[in-house]
């Protein structure tokens, strides 16, 4: 029996649940493979905790997919659809091809993801339990004789059956139909067992009594990370992320994750990186147990601290970033660091902030603006060609007469990136106007061949 297919199958007309014999039958040199279902759940398994980067609460959802719950955790990648998409691009680069949703519910997630990806797909908050009505049967995670025994009874579309009294429905078919169709319409909650690393560094503590207020999830979250950083201590590691995990009567998991910069077993700064958040749990009928895991953590050896009447104390300010990036999120944190190119734009690049300084300097023999745009803004201009700089030049509706101009410095493309940069020059100009304000322009091409560019003029960075 075909139990998985790629594309280029599906294309030649086999589909899961056909007879092996007949798919060789119509595609002559078909490469047949036994099925190894242990190894895929241990794949999956294994992708599953890939995934811990993105969100502290995923788990394998066999026998293809991951349930990933990204509440808390989607602001730090930059939004929910920038890290589903990065999520699917980064699998694909390693020949995993994925398709990902986001929605209100583990079920309608699911339908999505196998229905509405191409390969992302966001619903908006509160619209999954509308959207998904128009969807096929067929996602609703239901038996495959139970999917056939309702289109028989012509029911198509889940809004279809949703519409429908539930008494005959539930008679005929058992409870199961309506706990699938709940958990798809969002009403009925379903529980997540996140994966866990065998080697993870975890503490717990459980509630003869739920607890709800914050100022007793703050006191308790103090002490679990003191037993946290003991137990780090005691492996010489230091905590990079870390996930405390709420476990609530109701059946629900609320989360909180942060980042360090640096690997940290400081109990003070850890505890209050957490404390931070807990207005965002919502503790329901109350908490009954609570867990603290590092999810990556990185080796970390003693300090000895040395007082120096002398010295002043290197300024640590990893607090503050962690702070910041706890925040804002991680990918909105940076600063900018040389690159080796000659192109401009190309000679600067993002780096974490507390990435170590390479000792790479941008290049010297001419001034470079302290204000570099985006990208070239396009400009008219009064030029002699091809070694002059222009009279005057119009910017952004603005016209300028040019009192002094330097230059020019021509800058080659970079051929070995494309074929189109080959002869491609720039010249560049610095140019300072009437009013004392100083600029940096440049002419594509040099000015006589018009193979080498549009002889356009372009203003790309300004003077302090």
């Amino acid at each position: 029996m075909v139990l998985a297919a790629d594309r280029a199958a599906l294309r030649a007309g086999l589909h899961v649940g056909m007879p092996a014999t007949k798919a060789q039958a119509l595609v002559k040199g078909l490469i047949v493979k036994d099925a190894e279902p242990a190894g895929d759940t241990q794949a999956l398994e294994r992708l599953a905790l890939w995934a811990l980067r993105y969100a502290p609460i995923v788990a394998a959802d066999p026998p293809d997919g991951l349930v990933i719950d990204t509440t808390g955790a989607a602001h730090l990648h930059g939004g929910e659809g920038a890290m589903v998409k990065t999520m699917v691009e980064r699998l694909a680069a390693s020949g995993i091809a994925a398709r990902a949703a986001i929605a209100d519910s583990w079920g309608s997630a699911y339908a999505f993801a196998r229905c509405a990806a191409r390969p992302v797909f966001v619903v908006p908050p509160g619209e999954s339990a509308k959207a998904v009505l128009d969807l096929p049967i067929a996602v609703l995670r239901l038996p495959k004789d139970m999917i056939d025994a309702l289109r028989v009874l012509g029911f198509e579309r889940i809004g279809e059956l949703a519409s429908k009294p539930r008494a005959p429905l539930t008679h005929r078919f058992g409870p199961e139909l309506g706990r699938r169709l709940d958990q798809a319409l969002g009403r009925l909650n379903e529980p997540i067992v996140p994966v866990r690393p065998a080697d993870l560094v975890e503490v717990r503590r459980g509630f003869a009594e739920p607890i709800g207020a914050a100022e007793t999830i703050a006191r308790y979250t103090s002490k679990l990370v003191t037993q946290l950083c003991e137990a780090l201590e005691a492996k010489g590691l230091g905590a990079r992320r870390l996930d405390l995990l709420f476990h609530c009567v109701d059946n629900r998991i609320e989360a909180i994750r942060i980042g360090t910069a640096l690997p940290v077993r400081d109990a003070k700064r850890l505890t209050r990186l957490l404390c931070d958040k807990i207005e965002t749990v919502d503790p329901g009928f109350g908490i009954e147990l609570m867990s603290l895991a590092v999810t990556l953590a990185e080796p970390l050896s003693p300090r000895q601290t040395i007082s120096s009447l002398i010295e002043e104390p290197e300024t640590d300010v990893s607090g503050l970033i962690d702070t910041l990036a706890n925040r804002v999120g991680e990918s909105r944190l940076y600063r900018f660091a040389p690159f080796a190119s000659d192109v401009p734009e190309r000679s600067v690049q993002r780096v974490a902030p507390t990435a170590p300084i390479t000792g790479e300097t941008w290049p010297d023999h001419w001034p470079r603006p302290a204000r570099l745009l985006p990208n070239p803004e396009s400009i008219e201009t009064v030029a002699l060609l091809p070694d002059h700089p222009p009279v005057t030049f119009t910017w952004r509706g603005v016209r300028r007469r040019v009192k002094r101009a330097d230059g020019p410095e021509r800058v080659f493309g970079e051929w070995w990136k494309r074929d189109a940069e080959l002869i491609a020059v720039r010249d560049y100009f610095q140019v300072e106007d009437e009013a004392g304000e100083r600029f940096w322009i440049y002419r594509a091409g040099d000015g006589e061949d018009p193979d080498t560019g549009s002889h356009r003029w372009f203003l790309h960075g300004i003077f302090g």
